[in-house]
């Protein structure tokens, strides 16, 4: 079983593994779970609490229980990455999207899994969360990479269970993502770095600062416990970590 919707201005799809005992509203529960982190954290939308505070309608102390909790995160992030990752712009907004995409399709699994689904993919804009087989079944599920020059093109193919994924570059919405230590210079040593990890929120939020550092965003990956990554160069040529081969097909 598989439903797709847009939010959060990109795809949001959900697949349910055949044999799974999924309750009525299942897949209206987790769209409209997204459909509240859009309303609640979108840097588009004039009435979030984002945009609010961008505008200095509310003061970061004022702020929900949520927001607070990504302010939290959001910052242990910078630090554990050397401050390659910060949710403040350069113009002085806030911008927490780096980290709220991975954060809200883990807790959408959460929510899977409070209704007893645990064989599952979710996907929203490219991330992944993948659940795993009963103890009775095996097998996995396979997710593409695509090629950064050719988005027709898959030039790998992994298998993941119980384990997220994503990737972040400049392929598709060009050079969005910036080194906080040096906000002018374009990034252009990578194209995209893909990061697996325990879960989709660490592989997204260390995606992003890795992709930050440039040519050494894979060695970032590489020495950090528990990920490993694929980053594709300007050159077209592809690094990877010494774990990542046993996820290809």
């Amino acid at each position: 079983m598989k439903q797709i919707k847009f939010i959060m201005g990109m795809p949001v799809s959900l697949e349910i593994s055949n044999g799974e005992n999924v309750g009525s509203g299942t897949f209206e529960k987790i769209f409209s779970y997204f459909a509240d982190v859009d309303a609640q954290f979108s840097t588009y939308k004039p009435q979030s609490e984002v945009s609010k505070i961008n505008r200095g309608e509310i003061l970061p102390k004022d702020t929900s229980r949520k927001m607070q909790n990504i302010f939290l995160l959001a910052e242990q992030t910078r630090r554990q990455t050397y401050g390659y990752f910060n949710i403040a712009t350069p113009q002085g907004n806030i911008d927490p999207s780096g980290i709220v995409k991975g954060w809200a399709i883990y807790q959408a699994s959460l929510i899977l899994r409070q209704e007893g689904i645990v064989n599952f993919c979710l996907e929203a804009g490219g991330d992944i969360q993948t659940g795993k087989p009963s103890e009775k079944k095996r097998g996995f599920w396979k997710v593409g990479i695509r090629n950064p020059f050719n988005r027709r093109e898959i030039i790998k193919v992994l298998h993941l269970y119980n384990q997220g994924i994503a990737t972040s570059g400049t392929y598709i919405r060009g050079q969005h993502i910036y080194n906080p230590h040096d906000p002018q210079k374009e990034i252009k040593e990578a194209v995209s770095l893909t990061v697996i990890g325990p879960n989709v929120y660490e592989a997204d939020r260390f995606a992003t600062a890795a992709f930050a550092m440039g040519r050494q965003g894979i060695n970032f990956i590489e020495q950090t416990p528990g990920l490993e990554g694929y980053m594709v160069g300007q050159s077209g040529i592809a690094t990877m970590t010494s774990g990542f081969g046993k996820f290809v097909i």
